[in-house]
């Protein structure tokens, strides 16, 4: 009996190795294989404009109010200069409580109120306007700009467009007048994302304000925002491209 379990045993092994050893890559007849890279490359002509408003009082309901004028002001600035509703888009303010809680009050020392919006602009000649008129009140922070294309998916597919010229010009160059080009019966295709995108950032730089002795009082000391330390941003970024990469079986006549 343990003889006839060993020769089972054995008999299983080998046929799974055979069947192993009898499964070929299957290689399709009479087809070139073409691998072959596109890239488009235009100017921006979208950039997005990110602001943020933060209003900070002891009564919550005079900072919400604070933040929510600001906010509006940046709306109707964007108006005045011919973006579109669609093209204002407006966060949610929230509200964080700070300092230390008063225990008398049954409340929080004061309160913090903030939010974001977003300006999508087209004439970029108007860029620089925006940004120093928005941060005027005191309240609104310039937080980043990006210069990007309005229509990315168009962009992609004029890269993957030119990839796939390459690659039948390659293939027909392959054969010469050995074979004839047949139709594509297979491809991959790899799109990289927008490369050549300007980010502007605002890096928030504090200063310690010196210290100032008042007759009658204690010694005050605090922080003060310094001003943004890049120049505006140009009216023409540089170029955008995206990239594609195609792998194109073609078929054989």
């Amino acid at each position: 009996m343990r003889r006839t379990v060993i020769l089972m045993i054995l008999l299983f092994v080998c046929s799974g190795n055979v069947s192993a050893q009898t499964q070929d890559v299957k290689v399709p007849a009479d087809t070139l294989t073409i691998q072959a890279e596109g890239t488009y490359e235009t100017d921006p002509d979208l950039a997005k404009l990110n602001f943020q408003v933060s209003a900070q009082g002891k009564e919550l309901r005079k900072a919400y109010d604070q933040a929510a004028r600001a906010m509006q002001r940046i709306v109707q600035l964007a108006e005045r200069n011919g973006l579109a509703k669609a093209d204002v888009s407006l966060g949610a303010l929230t509200v964080v409580p700070t300092g230390s809680y008063d225990e008398k009050k049954q409340r929080s020392r004061s309160y913090r109120v903030s939010g974001n919006i977003t300006l999508r602009v087209r004439d970029f000649a108007k860029i620089g306007p925006l940004m120093d008129e928005s941060i005027q009140d005191g309240i609104t922070e310039f937080r980043s700009l990006i210069y990007t294309l309005e229509d990315e998916e168009g962009a992609k597919q004029k890269a993957v467009a030119e990839a796939m010229r390459r690659a039948e010009a390659r293939a027909r160059a392959a054969l010469g007048n050995s074979r004839k080009l047949g139709p594509v019966r297979y491809v991959t295709v790899d799109v990289r994302q927008l490369a050549g995108i300007v980010r502007l950032e605002q890096q928030m730089q504090y200063a310690v304000m010196e210290t100032i002795t008042v007759s009658g009082s204690e010694s005050a000391s605090g922080f003060a925002r310094k001003a943004p330390s890049f120049p505006l941003p140009s009216v023409s970024p540089d170029k955008l491209s995206v990239s594609a990469s195609v792998q194109c079986v073609f078929q054989l006549q």
